[in-house]
């Protein structure tokens, strides 16, 4: 059986991460706590038993705690398997490190699993626009100098087709929605120092090993000024991060009514008149 390519070289992102230990630059990580924060205050339990997987999980727990929406949690690394104890958790957060996985739908049925039935398992995650338009200035600058381009960006999915993967990892009630943020920065070199500083750097398996061709970064810098430029001759990045959000099956959960089991009629409901297929229509009748 051949086995699908790896996405991400796990040795490049560990050094990613902790280069970019010794002086953080989470802003983005703060403001997906500060949605999610609000998100769970509005959720009339409290947890009790929750964990949180990513590289930053010390952090996100600690912001949680502050904000007052959990006491504590346990944190494990986003390394493939997730280190959680099945069904020990009433509460599991993914904290930006999905769009990493080499099997996402799999860290997801991890998730599950962890979760007591009834348990909320949230996965926030960098998606679909997140760095468009640097994709774009490094592909149209590596382009023009070498006729192709390589790997640089991680690829991300849309949110049309993340909310379909909490229903393959078997998750109840499932709802995908996205918070999108407009940044601007001095220029493309700025920008890298931000990524650098959240450990998203260029760990993609399929990286070129060898030094970038001469004189891409600046031509890449000068075609995104061109291209996406903001005020006060600074440029624009995009950030956009999905939260996905299902429950563990339990037998406490709303369900589906079964099919035929309603108790009246939908043309009742709406108070239309109801016709067989291929009756004639009556015209409209006009206004005096």
């Amino acid at each position: 059986m051949t086995l699908p390519p790896k996405l991400t070289d796990r040795t490049a992102l560990a050094l990613h991460r902790a280069r970019a230990a010794r002086g953080p630059e989470l802003f983005l990580h703060r403001l997906a706590v500060d949605e999610l924060s609000e998100r769970l205050s509005e959720v009339n339990r409290s947890f009790t038993a929750p964990a949180i997987v990513g590289p930053w999980g010390a952090e996100w727990r600690d912001w949680l705690v502050a904000d007052g929406v959990i006491a504590g949690a346990e944190v494990v690394a986003d390394a493939d398997p997730l280190q959680l104890t099945p069904g020990a958790h009433d509460l599991v957060i993914h904290a930006l490190s999905l769009h990493w996985a080499d099997d996402p739908v799999g860290q997801l049925v991890q998730m599950r699993r962890a979760l007591a039935p009834d348990g909320l398992g949230i996965a926030v995650l960098f998606a679909g626009r997140s760095l468009q338009e640097l994709r774009a200035s490094l592909a149209e600058a590596e382009t023009a100098l070498r006729g192709g381009l390589s790997p640089r960006v991680v690829p991300m999915a849309d949110l049309r087709d993340l909310g379909g993967l909490l229903q393959r990892a078997g998750f109840a009630l499932p709802v995908a929605d996205s918070l999108v943020q407009t940044l601007t920065y001095a220029d493309l070199f700025a920008l890298v120092r931000d990524l650098r500083g959240m450990g998203e750097g260029n760990a993609l398996a399929a990286r070129e090993r060898a030094m970038p061709p001469r004189g891409l970064f600046a031509a890449a810098a000068a075609q995104y000024a061109a291209s996406f430029p903001a005020e006060d001759g600074r440029i624009k990045a995009t950030a956009e991060i999905v939260f996905l959000t299902g429950w563990a099956p339990s037998d406490s959960q709303q369900q589906p009514l079964r099919p035929g089991s309603a108790k009246m009629r939908l043309a009742d409901a709406l108070g239309a008149e109801e016709r067989r297929a291929g009756d004639p229509v009556a015209p409209p009748r006009r206004k005096p």
